[in-house]
Protein backbone atom coordinates (compact mmCIF):
# COMPACT_ATOMS: atom_id res chain seq x y z
CA UNK A 1 0.00 0.00 0.00
CA UNK A 2 1.24 3.58 -1.02
CA UNK A 3 2.20 5.58 2.32
CA UNK A 4 2.50 9.51 2.94
CA UNK A 5 3.99 11.63 5.54
CA UNK A 6 2.61 15.02 5.49
CA UNK A 7 4.63 17.28 7.78
CA UNK A 8 1.59 20.31 9.06
CA UNK A 9 2.70 23.29 10.28
CA UNK A 10 0.87 24.30 13.09
CA UNK A 11 1.94 28.12 13.63
CA UNK A 12 3.79 29.42 17.05
CA UNK A 13 1.04 28.48 19.55
CA UNK A 14 -2.06 30.30 18.98
CA UNK A 15 -4.82 27.57 18.17
CA UNK A 16 -6.52 29.95 15.68
CA UNK A 17 -3.38 30.49 13.67
CA UNK A 18 -3.09 26.65 12.11
CA UNK A 19 -4.16 27.19 8.13
CA UNK A 20 -7.54 25.78 6.87
CA UNK A 21 -4.96 23.44 4.80
CA UNK A 22 -3.89 22.30 7.78
CA UNK A 23 -6.80 21.77 9.83
CA UNK A 24 -7.70 19.27 7.10
CA UNK A 25 -4.51 17.49 6.71
CA UNK A 26 -4.61 16.46 10.36
CA UNK A 27 -8.26 15.65 10.38
CA UNK A 28 -8.05 13.45 7.09
CA UNK A 29 -4.88 11.71 8.11
CA UNK A 30 -4.66 8.31 9.87
CA UNK A 31 -2.51 9.44 12.70
CA UNK A 32 -1.19 12.61 13.84
CA UNK A 33 2.32 12.16 15.06
CA UNK A 34 3.64 15.07 18.01
CA UNK A 35 7.10 15.42 18.99
CA UNK A 36 7.71 15.20 22.49
CA UNK A 37 10.58 15.60 25.32
CA UNK A 38 12.05 12.83 27.16
CA UNK A 39 10.12 14.24 29.76
CA UNK A 40 7.27 13.45 28.66
CA UNK A 41 5.56 17.05 28.94
CA UNK A 42 3.30 18.36 26.04
CA UNK A 43 4.52 20.61 23.71
CA UNK A 44 2.88 23.56 21.60
CA UNK A 45 2.14 21.13 19.01
CA UNK A 46 0.72 18.57 20.92
CA UNK A 47 -1.55 21.67 22.57
CA UNK A 48 -2.15 22.86 19.31
CA UNK A 49 -3.55 19.36 17.73
CA UNK A 50 -5.59 18.88 20.10
CA UNK A 51 -7.83 21.59 19.25
CA UNK A 52 -8.68 19.95 15.78
CA UNK A 53 -8.65 15.84 16.24
CA UNK A 54 -9.66 13.46 19.16
CA UNK A 55 -6.48 13.00 21.72
CA UNK A 56 -6.85 9.03 20.59
CA UNK A 57 -5.89 9.61 17.19
CA UNK A 58 -2.73 11.75 18.52
CA UNK A 59 0.34 9.81 19.12
CA UNK A 60 3.35 11.21 21.19
CA UNK A 61 6.75 10.41 20.11
CA UNK A 62 10.02 11.64 21.91
CA UNK A 63 12.64 13.13 20.49
CA UNK A 64 15.71 14.47 22.22
CA UNK A 65 14.23 18.54 21.69
CA UNK A 66 16.26 19.73 24.80
CA UNK A 67 19.73 17.93 23.75
CA UNK A 68 22.51 19.96 22.99
CA UNK A 69 25.38 18.61 23.57
CA UNK A 70 25.06 14.64 23.39
CA UNK A 71 24.77 14.43 19.37
CA UNK A 72 25.12 10.55 19.92
CA UNK A 73 22.37 10.45 22.48
CA UNK A 74 20.28 13.01 20.69
CA UNK A 75 21.06 10.94 16.77
CA UNK A 76 20.01 8.04 18.66
CA UNK A 77 16.51 9.43 19.26
CA UNK A 78 16.10 10.68 16.21
CA UNK A 79 16.22 7.18 15.01
CA UNK A 80 14.06 5.67 17.16
CA UNK A 81 11.36 8.17 16.63
CA UNK A 82 12.15 7.65 12.53
CA UNK A 83 11.84 3.92 13.21
CA UNK A 84 8.37 4.13 15.17
CA UNK A 85 7.13 6.78 12.57
CA UNK A 86 8.27 4.19 9.78
CA UNK A 87 6.56 1.26 11.29
CA UNK A 88 2.76 3.08 11.37
CA UNK A 89 3.72 3.70 7.44
CA UNK A 90 4.65 0.12 6.61
CA UNK A 91 0.75 -0.55 7.14
CA UNK A 92 0.24 2.14 4.14
CA UNK A 93 -2.17 5.38 4.87
CA UNK A 94 -1.25 9.07 5.66
CA UNK A 95 0.84 9.99 8.52
CA UNK A 96 0.65 13.63 9.95
CA UNK A 97 3.73 15.24 11.99
CA UNK A 98 2.48 18.35 13.73
CA UNK A 99 5.52 21.14 14.22
CA UNK A 100 5.30 24.33 15.63
CA UNK A 101 5.59 27.05 13.01
CA UNK A 102 6.43 26.34 9.33
CA UNK A 103 8.03 22.68 8.88
CA UNK A 104 10.89 23.87 6.79
CA UNK A 105 12.13 26.17 8.64
CA UNK A 106 14.04 24.85 11.78
CA UNK A 107 11.94 21.84 11.87
CA UNK A 108 12.50 18.29 13.45
CA UNK A 109 10.18 17.30 10.49
CA UNK A 110 13.67 17.70 7.87
CA UNK A 111 15.28 14.89 10.65
CA UNK A 112 12.17 12.41 10.67
CA UNK A 113 11.13 13.20 6.55
CA UNK A 114 15.42 12.11 5.98
CA UNK A 115 14.98 8.90 8.56
CA UNK A 116 11.54 8.16 7.51
CA UNK A 117 13.03 7.90 3.71
CA UNK A 118 15.71 5.96 3.92
CA UNK A 119 13.55 3.69 5.76
CA UNK A 120 10.36 3.37 3.70
CA UNK A 121 11.55 3.24 -0.18
CA UNK A 122 8.44 5.03 -1.90
CA UNK A 123 6.74 6.80 0.52
CA UNK A 124 5.14 10.38 -0.37
CA UNK A 125 6.37 12.97 1.57
CA UNK A 126 5.12 16.02 1.89
CA UNK A 127 4.41 19.56 3.89
CA UNK A 128 1.26 21.98 4.65
CA UNK A 129 2.95 25.39 5.40
CA UNK A 130 2.74 27.06 8.87
CA UNK A 131 2.82 30.88 10.10
CA UNK A 132 6.39 31.64 11.94
CA UNK A 133 6.91 32.65 15.30
CA UNK A 134 8.29 36.26 13.37
CA UNK A 135 5.05 36.79 11.66
CA UNK A 136 3.39 36.15 14.87
CA UNK A 137 5.27 38.86 16.66
CA UNK A 138 5.17 40.85 14.12
CA UNK A 139 1.32 41.16 14.09
CA UNK A 140 1.23 41.60 17.66
CA UNK A 141 3.84 43.97 18.25
CA UNK A 142 2.94 46.51 15.18
CA UNK A 143 6.60 46.09 13.66
CA UNK A 144 7.13 45.34 9.65
CA UNK A 145 9.32 43.16 9.15
CA UNK A 146 10.79 44.43 5.52
CA UNK A 147 10.15 47.61 3.53
CA UNK A 148 10.64 48.10 -0.24
CA UNK A 149 14.21 46.40 -1.08
CA UNK A 150 14.79 45.40 2.28
CA UNK A 151 16.84 41.87 2.98
CA UNK A 152 15.50 39.88 5.44
CA UNK A 153 17.63 37.94 8.35
CA UNK A 154 16.68 35.07 9.92
CA UNK A 155 19.47 33.77 12.88
CA UNK A 156 19.01 30.79 15.07
CA UNK A 157 21.64 32.42 18.58
CA UNK A 158 21.95 28.70 19.50
CA UNK A 159 24.84 29.18 16.22
CA UNK A 160 26.31 31.48 18.43
CA UNK A 161 26.12 35.36 19.54
CA UNK A 162 28.70 36.23 17.14
CA UNK A 163 26.49 35.11 14.27
CA UNK A 164 23.61 37.32 15.42
CA UNK A 165 25.73 40.33 15.72
CA UNK A 166 27.03 39.94 12.20
CA UNK A 167 23.67 40.30 10.86
CA UNK A 168 22.92 43.33 12.77
CA UNK A 169 25.97 44.85 11.32
CA UNK A 170 24.41 44.09 8.12
CA UNK A 171 21.53 46.00 5.96
CA UNK A 172 17.76 45.36 6.78
CA UNK A 173 15.35 43.90 9.69
CA UNK A 174 17.36 40.95 11.79
CA UNK A 175 14.78 37.94 12.64
CA UNK A 176 17.00 35.99 16.12
CA UNK A 177 15.33 32.74 17.09
CA UNK A 178 15.91 30.86 19.78
CA UNK A 179 17.91 33.40 22.25
CA UNK A 180 16.48 33.50 25.92
CA UNK A 181 19.19 31.66 27.36
CA UNK A 182 21.51 34.15 26.26
CA UNK A 183 19.18 36.99 26.17
CA UNK A 184 22.50 39.37 27.70
CA UNK A 185 24.62 38.85 24.90
CA UNK A 186 21.89 39.46 22.52
CA UNK A 187 20.92 42.73 24.27
CA UNK A 188 24.87 44.00 23.90
CA UNK A 189 25.02 42.80 20.25
CA UNK A 190 21.68 45.12 19.58
CA UNK A 191 23.19 47.85 21.62
CA UNK A 192 26.53 48.14 19.86
CA UNK A 193 25.02 47.93 16.26
CA UNK A 194 22.50 50.47 17.27
CA UNK A 195 19.71 48.00 17.05
CA UNK A 196 18.50 47.97 20.57
CA UNK A 197 15.87 50.71 20.51
CA UNK A 198 13.49 49.66 17.64
CA UNK A 199 14.23 45.97 18.71
CA UNK A 200 11.02 43.87 20.05
CA UNK A 201 10.85 40.75 21.61
CA UNK A 202 8.54 38.29 22.41
CA UNK A 203 7.58 34.65 23.68
CA UNK A 204 4.29 32.18 24.09
CA UNK A 205 2.31 33.98 21.57
CA UNK A 206 -0.75 33.66 21.50
CA UNK A 207 -0.71 31.66 24.90
CA UNK A 208 -2.36 32.75 28.52
CA UNK A 209 1.47 33.73 29.64
CA UNK A 210 2.45 35.66 26.58
CA UNK A 211 5.07 37.96 26.80
CA UNK A 212 5.68 41.11 24.02
CA UNK A 213 8.22 43.35 25.31
CA UNK A 214 10.46 45.86 24.21
CA UNK A 215 13.89 44.77 23.59
CA UNK A 216 15.50 47.64 25.28
CA UNK A 217 13.47 46.16 28.71
CA UNK A 218 15.62 43.05 28.81
CA UNK A 219 17.92 42.80 31.82
CA UNK A 220 20.55 40.24 30.79
CA UNK A 221 18.20 37.95 32.66
CA UNK A 222 17.56 34.37 30.37
CA UNK A 223 14.18 34.77 28.95
CA UNK A 224 12.41 31.28 27.44
CA UNK A 225 14.08 29.22 25.28
CA UNK A 226 11.64 29.99 22.83
CA UNK A 227 11.75 33.78 22.24
CA UNK A 228 11.96 35.41 19.27
CA UNK A 229 13.21 38.98 18.29
CA UNK A 230 12.38 41.16 15.84
CA UNK A 231 15.52 43.83 15.09
CA UNK A 232 14.27 46.59 12.10
CA UNK A 233 16.72 49.11 10.57
CA UNK A 234 16.31 52.23 10.97
CA UNK A 235 14.02 53.67 8.35
CA UNK A 236 13.82 57.16 7.27
CA UNK A 237 12.49 58.75 3.83
CA UNK A 238 8.93 59.03 4.54
CA UNK A 239 6.59 56.75 3.08
CA UNK A 240 8.28 53.83 -0.02
CA UNK A 241 11.41 55.52 1.23
CA UNK A 242 13.05 52.23 1.08
CA UNK A 243 11.64 51.36 -2.84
Amino acid sequence: MSSRLIGVGVGPGDPELVTVKGVNALRAANVVVVPVMDTGERGRAEATVLHYVPAEKVVRVVFALNERTDRARREAAWDAAGERVAGMLREGGTVAFATIGDPNVYSTFTYLALTVGELVPGVVVETVPGITAMQDLAARSGAVLTEGTEPLTLVPVTAGAAVLKEALAGPGTVVAYKFGRQAGEVADALRETGRLDDAVWGSALGLPEESVRPAAEMDGEPLPYLSTLIAPPRRGGGRGGKL
